[in-house]
C-alpha cells in the first residue's frame, strides 16, 4: 500500500508527508498500519504560515524501546533537515487497540510542537482526537479511520470535553500560561469551540465556532472578533500583551462556567 495521492491542497506539505511516511515505514515496517491527518488541516482553518500539521500513526501493537529510539532519532533528523516545518509537526503513535477504544492510562510516543519526542500518558482530549479522526480524518496511508476507531457517543464526547475544561481551569490558574496575545487568541477560540461542542455535540473549526459564538454571546462578540484578528496577526511583535489579559481570563472563566452548567443540565434534564 502506498501513500494517497495529494492528501492536502499543498504540494510541499504532501512532499513532506511522503518523506515522513517513508521514514516511519523504514523504522516500523509492516507494523505501521496507517497514517492520518487531523487537526486544522481537517477542520478547515489551516494557516499555512503558522498552523501545525497533526498526524496519528496507527501501529499494529505497542512500540518497543528500539522502535521508540529509532523514531526519536528520525524526528530529530527531520527537524534539522526540514527547518521550515521544525516545531510544527505533531505525530502520535498509537496501537490499533488503543485507537479502537479509549484507554485512559495509555502511554503513547509523541512528537509535538514545543516538546521533544517523548512517551506520555494520553490526556482527556484523546477521546476528542479519536472522534475527529473517525469522523473527519484524512488518510495519508492505510485503511479508512472508520475501520480503526469504534463509534463514539455524544455522551462520551461531552465527558471528554468536561475533562478538557477541568484541565483549562488548572491551566489558567497561572495567567502567565496565556499572557501572550497569540496564546490569548488560542484560548478564546478554543473556548468558542468547546462551548459549541457542549451545546451541539459536534466539532467544527475554531473559526466556525467563533462566528457562531459572536451571535450566541453578543456581550463578548468584540473580544471574539479581536481574537480572530490576533490569530492572523501572530507575527506582530508590537503588542501590549497585558492590556487584554484580564478580559481574556474573564471570558475563559465565563465559558467554562457555561459549559459546566450545560453539562450538568444535560445530565439531569
Amino acid at each position: 500500500m502506498t501513500m494517497q495521492t495529494d492528501p492536502t491542497p499543498y504540494a510541499d506539505i504532501n512532499k513532506l508527508l511522503e518523506l515522513l511516511l517513508s521514514r516511519i515505514q523504514a523504522i516500523l515496517g509492516e507494523k505501521l498500519i496507517g497514517l492520518y491527518l487531523f487537526g486544522s488541516l481537517v477542520a478547515g482553518d489551516f494557516d499555512y504560515e503558522s498552523s501545525d500539521i497533526d498526524l496519528i500513526a496507527a501501529t499494529s501493537t505497542e512500540l518497543d524501546e528500539r522502535e521508540v529510539a529509532g523514531l526519536k532519532m528520525m524526528h530529530e533528523d527531520m527537524a534539522v533537515k526540514e527547518k521550515a516545518w521544525d516545531n510544527r509537526i505533531e505525530v502520535a503513535y498509537v496501537s490499533v487497540e488503543a485507537l479502537r477504544k479509549y484507554h485512559p492510562h495509555y502511554r503513547q510516543p509523541l512528537i509535538s510542537p514545543g516538546e521533544p519526542f517523548h512517551v506520555t500518558e494520553v490526556a482527556a482530549n484523546w477521546v476528542i482526537n479519536r472522534y475527529i479522526l473517525r469522523k473527519k480524518g484524512i488518510v495519508v496511508y492505510g485503511p479508512s479511520p472508520e475501520t480503526l476507531v469504534d463509534p463514539i457517543s455524544q455522551d462520551e464526547l461531552i465527558q471528554a470535553v468536561q475533562g478538557t475544561c477541568n484541565d483549562w481551569i488548572d491551566y489558567i490558574a497561572l495567567p502567565e500560561n496565556i499572557r501572550l496575545r497569540t496564546s490569548q487568541a488560542y484560548a478564546i477560540l478554543t473556548m468558542c469551540r468547546t462551548l459549541y461542542t457542549v451545546k451541539h455535540g459536534e466539532f467544527v473549526s475554531k473559526k466556525q465556532a467563533a462566528l457562531w459564538a459572536e451571535k450566541e454571546l453578543p456581550e463578548w462578540s468584540s473580544l471574539i472578533q479581536r481574537a480572530l484578528l490576533w490569530r492572523e496577526a501572530w507575527r506582530d511583535e508590537n503588542v501590549d500583551h497585558d492590556a487584554t489579559l484580564q478580559e481574556t481570563l474573564r471570558f475563559v472563566h465565563f465559558v467554562l462556567s457555561q459549559c459546566e452548567n450545560d453539562i450538568q443540565q444535560g445530565r439531569h434534564g
